[in-house]
């Protein structure tokens, strides 16, 4: 069993990201930008903001943070939008979801420039996705193919399983690996609550990804031998000997599971470093195609 490294490969992009901005510097050419607008004061979204800056900082990228109180206006929300949709020196906007109840999520999406849509998540971005046109790709998905291509998995004609439908991640993943091309081209397979029995797909999975939210779902007599597994879920359990009281873990039962898999990502230290690091990727390709 092969344990895939999420933790170094995210480094490993980060330093060829930081090599790729100094060698701009030292032409003399701008950087790439990128803007992240927090409205509230939820803690997991700061605490994401503070990381995100954070490793744009640590790369050598133009980074801002735009803070506004919860009861900030939509209307302003959209004008701030627009305000950066047209500054030349941000190439990325993100706005930190969840958003107050009293701002239109999709309208606030559909406001960012699809040349600055790095989180992936503008309609349009999705929809040339679907049909295999360049695009910005969400970031977890894309971070799920980058270790596949990285750790060199075969994916071509493979049974790839997604567990999970959500917009963020199971069914941007699923039309990612479905497209004929390199580390893709598989044959994709979505199971989510609506199935009697999950455990007659998991069994048929050569690649396994979870992304539903359930943790240790998966169990060992769920899957077959070498498989691999791509485990995207993020689970609190309560644990009194862990120093917080409690301890994350998957959405797979690693300690069964792993004794059968020929590839599995740990929890944490897998899918989760991946992110940060494909949002600072696609800035950087932002940049490239859109910039200067």
């Amino acid at each position: 069993m092969i344990l895939i490294d999420g933790k170094r490969i995210a480094q490993e992009i980060r330093a060829e990201l930081k090599s790729d901005i100094e060698k701009l510097k030292s032409e003399g050419r701008d950087i790439p930008g990128l803007v992240v607008i927090l409205v509230g004061d939820n803690p997991a979204s700061e605490s994401y903001v503070r990381g995100k800056a954070k490793a744009c900082d640590e790369i050598g990228m133009r980074a801002i943070t735009e803070k506004r109180p919860a009861e900030f206006p939509e209307k302003d929300l959209l004008e701030l939008i627009d305000s950066y949709n047209h500054n030349n020196k941000f190439h990325g906007i993100l706005v930190q979801l969840p958003l107050p109840k009293h701002i239109d999520e999709d309208k606030v999406i559909e406001a960012i420039s699809l040349k600055k849509d790095v989180d992936g998540f503008h309609p349009m971005s999705i929809g040339n996705l679907v049909i295999g046109k360049p695009a910005f790709r969400s970031c977890t998905p894309a971070g799920i193919q980058e270790l596949l291509i990285r750790y060199k998995i075969e994916t071509k004609g493979k049974h790839l399983v997604v567990l999970g439908r959500s917009n963020i991640v199971g069914k941007p993943i699923a039309n990612i690996m479905l497209q004929k091309k390199e580390y893709a081209n598989s044959i994709v397979t979505i199971c989510h609550s609506a199935a009697p029995d999950v455990s007659y797909y998991t069994k048929q999975a050569d690649i396994l990804i979870a992304a539903m939210g359930s943790p240790k779902f998966v169990k060992g007599n769920m899957v077959k031998e070498g498989v691999v597994v791509i485990d995207v879920g993020i689970n609190r359990v309560e644990d009194k000997s862990a120093a917080k009281g409690y301890r994350l873990v998957g959405d797979i039962d690693f300690d069964e599971v792993s004794k059968k898999a020929s590839y599995i990502t740990p929890v944490p230290g897998g899918v989760g470093p991946m992110t940060i690091a494909m949002l600072l990727k696609n800035t950087y390709e932002a940049f490239i195609k859109y910039g200067e």
